[in-house]
């Protein structure tokens, strides 16, 4: 097994949440921290630490996108028109690796990174392979038919575990999901409390 696995499994009980919501989450069974002193009592969290620790949750949960990338996307929403934590989450949102994972193309947000690596979508039709790309309104993203009958995709269509957002239209039968609205925070479905307002704290400091 590797570092960034055996990573991935202990970063649910470093950050105090089932990141993802699984059932088979580390958390699950130990919700303290890895180490020789993660079961000692905690004590107060300073204004700091709890801004650092919503960064890293939302960074996480996104696949752990690079600080890069991250920082990247807030300098982005910033200069955006609105509100700066809205215009955040909707541009991670509106990802195509985050698309893919919110249709249930695949289990999980690592998975769907590496599906569009290896050129299984389309957007309107043409093929895309940066997990990066931002899907805009109206974007019809598709799995590309000759990938349909794959395991990965069968098994996690047919399980459904996840909610689909009301920003976003999935059509089974064509394996396709279209982005019809800007996300919205309060319609994200989070399996855990996520806090952007302190991530925008966290970067004007």
């Amino acid at each position: 097994m590797t570092k960034r696995i055996n990573a991935k499994k202990k970063f649910s009980r470093k950050l105090g949440a089932s990141l993802w919501g699984q059932a088979k989450d580390p958390f699950a069974k130990r919700n303290y921290k890895p180490g020789q002193h993660g079961a000692a009592p905690k004590g107060r969290t300073s204004d700091y630490g709890n801004q650092l620790r919503a960064k890293q949750r939302m960074k996480f949960y996104y696949g752990n996108i690079s600080e890069k990338q991250f920082f990247n996307l807030f300098q982005l929403a910033s200069k955006s028109k609105g509100d700066v934590s809205e215009n955040f989450v909707a541009l991670l949102e509106s990802r195509l690796d985050a698309v893919i994972y919110r249709a249930n193309f695949v289990p999980t947000v690592f998975a769907a990174r590496q599906f569009v690596n290896h050129k299984h979508v389309t957007v309107n039709g043409q093929v895309v392979n940066i997990p990066s790309y931002r899907v805009k309104i109206g974007d019809v993203v598709q799995v590309r038919e000759r990938s349909r009958k794959l395991t990965i995709v069968m098994e996690s269509l047919q399980k459904m575990e996840r909610d689909i957002p009301s920003y976003l239209q999935l059509d089974k039968d064509a394996f396709s999901i279209k982005l019809t609205e800007k996300p919205a925070f309060a319609e994200v479905p989070y399996p855990v409390e996520m806090q952007p307002h302190f991530i925008t704290e966290f970067y004007s400091r």
